[in-house]
């Protein structure tokens, strides 16, 4: 039979159900190999839905730092039943095929030309744990365990990524590592590791650290001296401001009092949160909102507003393809002319256009500086990849 090897080269993808808390468990996989200084690139692609349809978690990793998605996926972890029979079509032959073997594989998605690696998941967590939340927590964390097993991963990597993740809450760092170390026991015993496919630590990624756009855009509000932020939920910039109050609250809080030196106030509706942003900004403050093509929509009439009575406030814009139904979990640049002349007639705004996690940061910076310097409102336009 054929077998895929390489190392630092190869696509995985994790195939899971969403709410499952698989998320975690799989960021954790692709920060391990970046801090043993191999380039990553996940791509999280998730249903839009709250809980129970398929998401996958798709991993690049290659040491020469081609990061962009590719054709082909060389191993994937089969954690969803209702998709198992898609993934493992999609798999190159010659590949690996991860799955719970605690009921046997139904025999109609079996494949002669690739190599199935079965770890017993639900039966190891019936044995270790009594709740159900904990049973289907665990198991994400278990198969990361064996991964680490079979594609040579560093296990003290993912020791200190544990600790990190749960800093300020070590009840939780015991559990976490022991269920790693019952996936790595587990495929050490069972099966020849490493695997034709394996990552070896490498110093290609310096001194860089691994963020999303959204992120980026939020510590860069945060440079650029951003104080005030308005705003309503909308899928996919959500966690622009999520991310703004964590940072807000390690760099904007006065040492001596404590008090905090920032304010996020979450609006009833895409209108109100851009007023409160004009309102900061017309009292002298740096501020934002974040939103995406519905919500650039109905804060129109008030860009305009802030066209005309030149208030530089600052908008960040995560595009998505279509309205509520659907489509907001996908990507799509759809709202560059909306942006360039939202309002209603003789306007033209500023727009930044990144097209990297760093010109996320740079660029969220600079927008405040911008927008104060020809005071006007500025418009920095993500999307969904990026962010």
């Amino acid at each position: 039979m054929k077998t895929i090897k390489g190392v630092n080269d190869f696509v995985i993808r994790f195939a899971n159900v969403n709410g499952t808390g698989s998320a975690s468990a799989n960021n954790m996989f692709a920060k391990a190999i970046f801090r043993m200084g191999i380039p990553v690139s996940p791509k999280n692609i998730f249903p839009s839905n709250i809980q129970g349809l398929p998401t996958w978690y798709e991993v690049r990793i290659n040491d020469q730092g081609y990061t962009g998605r590719r054709g082909g996926v060389d191993a994937v972890v089969c954690m969803n039943p209702q998709s198992m029979a898609k993934d493992i079509r999609d798999l190159e032959s010659g590949g690996y095929c991860v799955y719970d073997n605690t009921k046997p594989l139904d025999l109609r998605m079996m494949r002669d030309d690739i190599h199935f690696i079965g770890l017993p998941l639900t039966e190891i967590c019936r044995s270790e744990y009594t709740q159900a939340r904990q049973r289907q927590l665990f198991k994400n964390v278990i198969y990361v365990g064996a991964l680490a097993a079979l594609l040579d991963i560093e296990f003290g990597v993912l020791k200190d990524l544990v600790g990190e993740q749960f800093k300020g809450k070590e009840k939780l760092i015991a559990p976490n590592i022991h269920a790693l170390e019952l996936g790595y026991q587990y495929a050490r015993e069972h099966y020849k590791c490493p695997l034709g496919i394996r990552v070896e630590r490498r110093n290609v990624v310096g001194d860089r650290i691994l963020m999303e756009g959204n992120a980026a855009l939020a510590l860069g509000a945060v440079y650029g001296g951003a104080t005030v932020a308005g705003w309503y939920p909308i899928t996919p910039s959500t966690s622009v401001v999520e991310e703004f109050e964590k940072y807000c609250g390690r760099l904007r809080i006065d040492p001596g009092s404590g008090q905090k030196k920032f304010a996020i106030a979450q609006a009833e509706d895409e209108l109100a949160a851009i007023g409160l942003a004009i309102g900061a900004c017309w009292n002298g403050a740096r501020a934002f909102t974040a939103t995406s093509g519905p919500g650039l929509s109905l804060m129109s009439e008030f860009l305009g507003l802030a066209y005309f009575a030149e208030v530089p406030v600052v908008l960040f814009d995560i595009q998505r393809a279509g309205p509520s139904t659907g489509m907001p979990t996908r990507t799509q640049q759809s709202d560059v002319l909306a942006a360039a002349y939202a309002s209603h007639g003789d306007t033209k705004h500023v727009l930044l256009f990144p097209a990297t996690p760093r010109e996320c940061f740079d660029m969220g910076a600079f927008s405040f500086d911008l927008a104060d310097r020809l005071q006007t409102p500025v418009i920095v336009l993500s999307d969904l990849d990026l962010g």
